[in-house]
């Protein structure tokens, strides 16, 4: 039996999850650009706040690449980003 193609997010799913990514992203940015004035770049908490904020942008880029995969020809040229 061969392996079943998953299908992919809807259209207004990712336009959702869009939503969601990018208020959260601003939000983690915001905390991160606190603890580093509060803590410094040095910091341990304000390193591992960078990786996540860091990690975050990285899935919003990840997210819009596969809303382009999912979507071609559809206008989603920045729904995560």
């Amino acid at each position: 039996m061969p392996p079943e193609t998953p299908l992919p997010l809807t259209l207004e799913e990712h336009r959702d999850l869009a939503r969601e990514l990018r208020v959260s992203n601003a939000r983690l940015r915001e905390l991160c650009n606190l603890v580093v004035s509060v803590y410094g770049p040095h910091n341990q908490a304000a390193f591992s706040f960078q990786k996540a904020a860091d990690a975050v942008e990285r899935l919003c880029s990840d997210m819009q690449s596969q809303a382009a995969q999912d979507y071609p020809g559809y206008p989603v040229g920045s729904l995560y980003t």
